[in-house]
């Protein structure tokens, strides 16, 4: 079978089209997926990416960083960062991306970006041919395995159900982002078997960024996305060296290391765990099968990856660890994290390394969050997908008054949402007079009336503060803000405990719980086990 479904040429990348894109065209459609070569071409066209799955958005978008580092010539800093921030700079001021090194590097390339290869010395993206030797084609993952919302073996449905016995085909695109999801986030433990010199091993480490929730700078197009998701390079790499897997000369060696992350370019697109390999239908080669998905290195990897797009933090172990996707977690509560150079809170969060480079475009930037909450081996539990106005005015960078202000109000909204729980599961233990009970049916309740309703009066005030940077304390007015907050969780308390109130033990309960909301003095004692 003859190569297919290049990813430069064909149309399977979704996008969202700018309404000025659209008003030039007039009646005419624009298509609403594209392929790569068209994408970086009209990407000051393109408002964003219309990608559903989190995690496949979150991936793609770092394929596309490597991809614009190397056509802009931002993938080496070797004058420093000053020059290479004065060039990304002329790039963003010719707004558009330079049609002829795009095309130049398509041509260089253009054997490696066809999804299905199965030509001898093919070399399907980001896909391993060996696997058709090395792993049993009877023993295949198939494309329920593959694809991460359908279910596999005893694992739920998320939105289509699909049996093992009758997996429905997959679209190219279907099966290019969820091969893209397999890379970054794929689950440790058990897989595919794969035999290399006689040696056969099935178990492989997780993705790069299983687990994890990644944090993007995004501008009004894909055009200022995509600039302000660049980080410089040190001086000292090269970028004949620091290439991605569709770059390399060979495929690696399973049995040796895996490859070196020599800058940025390798460490946004070359730090995938697994190998796996895409089998199109052979009588429709726009769609897929099957897949072999199993480990790509015996040896794994080491430490999880550095990257620049996530919030690094401390556990009490000392050890460093990325902020994990929380679906639970409203994005608003990490905006000090990523706003200022030394966010407050005992985890010492670090925040993403690319807004450091973020403010200095002058661009009104808002932050992408995208992540998948899972556990580190085979459970999935949700996608988290998450969006703030422009927000990166008020980095610390940009105006240091925004760094009490922007910190105080988070540390407001968080503070009395935990006085909430805190007093709805005493509340409650009080009223069943059990101590050991998780309170859990109040307590989420609770959370589900406090956090949307303190969602939207954080961003209110957020969008009050002072841009000036001449305003005390960034023009927050701090009790204000306090009285509502706490009007908020009081409000959430009531309308949840309201139903046992009829009762004297019930009333007794709530009421010496409400205390809790205004900070009990009271010194409690510490529990079992804890230190004193």
């Amino acid at each position: 079978m003859r190569p297919t479904q290049h990813i430069f040429e064909e149309p399977l990348i979704p996008v969202r089209w700018t309404s000025h894109a659209e008003s030039e065209r007039g009646a005419e459609q624009l298509p609403t997926e594209i392929g790569v070569l068209e994408l970086l071409l009209r990407s000051h066209d393109i408002e964003c990416l219309a990608i559903a799955e989190a995690p496949a958005h979150s991936a793609l978008l770092r394929v596309l960083y490597a991809l614009t580092s190397r056509v802009t010539g931002l993938d080496e800093a070797r004058n420093g960062p000053d020059d290479w921030l004065e060039r990304r700079e002329e790039i963003l001021a010719d707004g558009a991306l330079p049609e002829d090194r795009i095309t130049a590097y398509a041509e260089t390339y253009r054997d490696r970006f066809f999804l299905f290869d199965t030509s001898p010395d093919g070399r399907p993206w980001m896909q391993d041919p060996r696997l058709v030797q090395q792993c049993d084609a009877a023993s295949t993952a198939g494309v329920n395995k593959l694809v991460v919302t359908r279910p596999s073996g005893n694992n739920h449905a998320w939105w289509k159900h699909h049996l093992d016995t009758r997996p429905g085909p997959l679209s190219a695109s279907e099966a290019l982002l969820n091969l893209l999801t397999w890379h970054y986030y794929g689950p440790s433990g058990r897989c595919s078997s794969r035999e290399v010199n006689g040696a056969k091993s099935a178990s492989t480490t997780a993705g790069p960024l299983r687990s994890a929730l990644s944090y993007h700078p995004e501008g009004s197009t894909l055009f200022e996305t995509l600039l302000a998701g660049l980080v410089p390079p040190e001086e000292t790499v090269d970028p004949q060296q620091d290439r991605c897997p569709w770059e390399w000369d060979e495929l690696p060696d399973p049995e040796g290391p895996p490859a070196a992350l020599a800058g940025p370019c390798s460490r946004l697109t070359a730090a995938s765990a697994h190998a796996l390999l895409l089998v199109p239908d052979e009588d429709d080669p726009r769609l897929v099968r099957d897949a072999y998905i199993t480990w790509a290195y015996r040896k794994g990897r080491g430490a999880r990856p550095q990257d620049d797009y996530l919030i690094w933090q401390m556990s009490k172990q000392g050890n460093v660890y990325p902020r994990p996707a929380d679906s639970q977690r409203a994005l608003w509560r990490d905006v000090d994290a990523l706003l200022l150079i030394d966010p407050p809170g005992v985890a010492q969060p670090r925040r993403p390394r690319v807004f450091e480079w973020a403010v200095e475009l002058p661009l009104d930037l808002s932050v992408h969050a995208l992540g998948f909450e899972q556990d580190g081996q085979a459970k999935d539990t949700q996608f988290v997908d998450s969006v703030t106005p422009p927000v990166l005015d008020f980095a610390e960078k940009r105006s240091a008054r925004s760094k009490p202000a922007v910190g105080r109000l988070r540390a407001m909204g968080e503070r009395f949402g935990n006085r909430l729980d805190r007093a709805l599961r005493r509340a409650w233990r009080t009223y069943v007079n059990d101590p050991k009970d998780s309170a859990e049916a109040w307590a989420q309740e609770g959370a589900a009336r406090y956090w949307p309703a303190a969602e939207t009066e954080f961003w209110n005030r957020f969008r009050a503060l002072d841009r000036t940077g001449t305003a005390l304390d960034g023009g927050l007015d701090a009790g204000t803000a306090r009285t509502v907050f706490l009007s908020l969780a009081i409000r959430a308390f009531d309308e949840v405990t309201t139903s046992v109130t009829r009762t004297q033990r019930g009333a007794r309960a709530v009421e010496e719980a409400r205390v809790e909301l205004f900070g009990d003095p009271r010194p409690r004692k510490p529990a079992k086990g804890s230190a004193a």
